[in-house]
């Protein structure tokens, strides 16, 4: 046998090879007869520039064009840089090693194929791209003259273009989906298209709805979610799931997890071996977290305050119910933050000190430096989506799912498009992504509140500022012990505007830097080793001074909060087990309200 014959693949099944090209002309027909149906009502309106990208770039070209040295000063440089990529890719076909006239982003994925390196003409095309995007960036990302809200719009919409144009993301012109579809006789472009065509049928008005992960892979309560306890209270906005003990002895004060609702709470129970949940039950606490309510329009009225009141208020009564403990501990994550000082705020107060102490994961309280979510908030746009909402009643939450997956371009959508629709490859069974699929809605009333008074007024930081269930509050005024978890790469809340947020407080606050983002940062157990962590125990009054003398330590943060968190838990006693106090056991956990998909079919 011949080496070349060694290495063919074996032939298609051509019974498997029917079956795909059935399931295609089933979707197929099933998107046209939908379409039909709606009478056209999916196609896209008259173009109007809802989020000012338009103006934005209008105001930026105006700039450039008024400057013509400055444009042809930009012009040379390009040329130089093509003449230098033209001259080593000469020298590396001759067999020289040269250095690239501009290096991949560091931890760009994109070019990972040897290919890209070893290959002459891929290694051209990767490098012509790589110039024309440095370029384009320097040039039309960095405009003077703009004011700094249109010039971060301008910056943040040129990277998006300047991604979704990547070599990679085209079938000629990326070597392993090329080599792929010749090993392959082009079986995975067949199967890229039953993919693309499976994605457009589960969207609404022929949208398109990527699949991430094998949603058929998970289900709540089996292998996800899995840490075992009792519904023992709801309500119209939530659940309060109380986890069974896994010690004899538990601290005295209980302790609250307030999630955001913006996604679902099993982000802290994914599974056994990464599950906060479990790890915080195994440290001896009695742990109780809100699962809150994936809202439809019958909700549209539930405000802020609802969310105080009826959210982590009533959720504090029912813990004492439970328990007997008129104090606890609470955390809130990231949005659950920021409604946590809310609350510390109000029940300051109203000079009441159930909460003994707060954890905040990755939450904003000073809303002045938000990030690249900036980018989406401005009078213009809030007001296009309160009139969306108003129609509607809630926020979708695909569309906020959407703006998230868009602070990391390549990592979120363009990645999938080539794995899904090029490489036409099975769906890998992921449950954090499987979590990040599971968006939720947002009733319209709280939402509006939410991006008008925080983060485009910014009150929240402000005494007296916002009014909560009648009552002004003052987050100067909490002096409850603080702690601080912020993660260095978090592009939704950088780390140095939580910073600033801690720094409002009047309590202890110890403040600790995780590596990572906002999600793996904090799903990070011991046990994983991954990462690291700063600490420094003086308050400093600026992030970068705070940051110079911190000191670095290897592994999680999970092990020093909880060091801390024990300080705070009280005396031992024995382990409370869910449903046997005056809150009897509604429903096994994760309970109901989880379960409720955007999406039909993944009930």
């Amino acid at each position: 046998m011949t080496a070349a014959k060694q290495t063919e693949r074996p032939a298609a099944d051509p019974a498997e090879l029917a079956k795909l090209y059935a399931d295609i002309a089933r979707k197929s027909g099933q998107l046209v007869t939908r379409f039909l149906e709606q009478g056209g009502k999916g196609a896209p309106s008259a173009f109007n520039d809802e989020l000012g990208i338009s103006q934005a770039f209008f105001e930026a070209w105006s700039k450039m064009l008024a400057d013509p040295f400055k444009l042809a000063e930009v012009q040379m440089k390009l040329w130089q840089d093509h003449m230098a990529l033209w001259q080593n890719s000469m020298l590396k076909m001759f067999g020289h090693d040269t250095k690239p006239v501009v290096e991949a982003p560091h931890g760009d994925r994109r070019f990972r194929h040897e290919d890209w390196e070893q290959n002459f003409l891929y290694d051209y095309v990767k490098q012509s791209y790589l110039i024309a995007a440095k370029h384009l960036h320097q040039t039309l990302g960095k405009v003077g003259g703009l004011d700094e809200k249109t010039s971060k719009k301008v910056d943040f919409y040129t990277r998006q273009y300047i991604d979704a144009l990547s070599p990679s993301n085209f079938m000629l012109t990326n070597p392993e989906v090329l080599r792929e579809t010749v090993n392959s006789g082009g079986q995975n472009l067949v199967k890229g298209l039953n993919n693309l065509l499976e994605d457009l049928t589960r969207g609404e008005g022929g949208q398109l709805r990527m699949r991430m992960t094998d949603t058929e892979a998970f289900r709540l309560g089996e292998n996800i979610a899995v840490t075992r306890g009792k519904v023992v209270y709801q309500n119209d906005l939530l659940q309060l799931i109380q986890y069974e003990p896994l010690t004899r002895e538990v601290y005295q004060r209980p302790l609250l997890i307030i999630p955001p609702w913006i996604n679902k709470y099993y982000i802290l129970d994914l599974r056994e071996n990464n599950s906060f949940v479990r790890w915080a039950v195994e440290q001896g606490h009695t742990v109780f977290v809100i699962s809150w309510v994936n809202p439809d329009k019958q909700l549209a009225h539930k405000s802020f305050d609802d969310y105080l009141t009826e959210g982590s208020l009533a959720a504090l009564d029912a813990i004492e119910r439970a328990t007997g403990q008129h104090e606890t501990n609470v955390i809130g994550y990231c949005l659950g933050g920021t409604l946590l000082a809310s609350a510390l705020a109000y029940l300051a107060a109203k000079q009441d000190k159930r909460i003994h102490s707060a954890t905040f994961f990755v939450s904003m309280i000073d809303f002045e430096r938000p990030g690249e979510l900036e980018v989406f908030i401005d009078e213009q746009q809030v007001a296009a989506l309160e009139k969306k909402m108003e129609q509607r009643g809630y926020l979708e939450g695909s569309e906020m799912a959407t703006t998230f997956n868009m602070l990391r371009a390549n990592d979120l959508i363009w990645s999938f498009v080539v794995n899904n629709y090029l490489l036409g490859k099975e769906l890998f069974p992921f449950d954090l992504l499987y979590w990040n699929s599971d968006s939720t809605r947002m009733p319209a009333a709280m939402h509006g509140f939410y991006l008008r008074k925080l983060y485009l007024q910014n009150l929240l930081k402000e005494p007296g500022g916002i009014t909560l269930a009648g009552v002004p509050i003052d987050v100067t005024r909490i002096k409850t012990p603080a702690y601080f978890i912020s993660t260095a790469e978090d592009h939704i809340a950088p780390w140095k505007s939580t910073y600033a947020g801690a720094k409002l407080l009047k309590g202890p606050v110890r403040f600790v830097l995780g590596g990572s983002g906002h999600i793996a940062g904090i799903i990070n157990p011991p046990a994983a080793n991954k990462y690291c962590y700063w600490t420094n125990d003086k308050l400093a009054a600026d992030p970068d001074e705070w940051l110079k003398a911190a000191e670095q330590h290897p592994g999680s943060w999970w092990a020093d909060w909880g060091r801390w968190a024990a300080k705070h838990g009280g005396e031992k006693v024995a382990a409370r087990v869910p449903g046997k106090g005056k809150l009897k056991a509604i429903e096994d956990a994760p309970g109901s309200y989880v379960k409720v998909h955007i999406d039909a079919k993944r009930h």
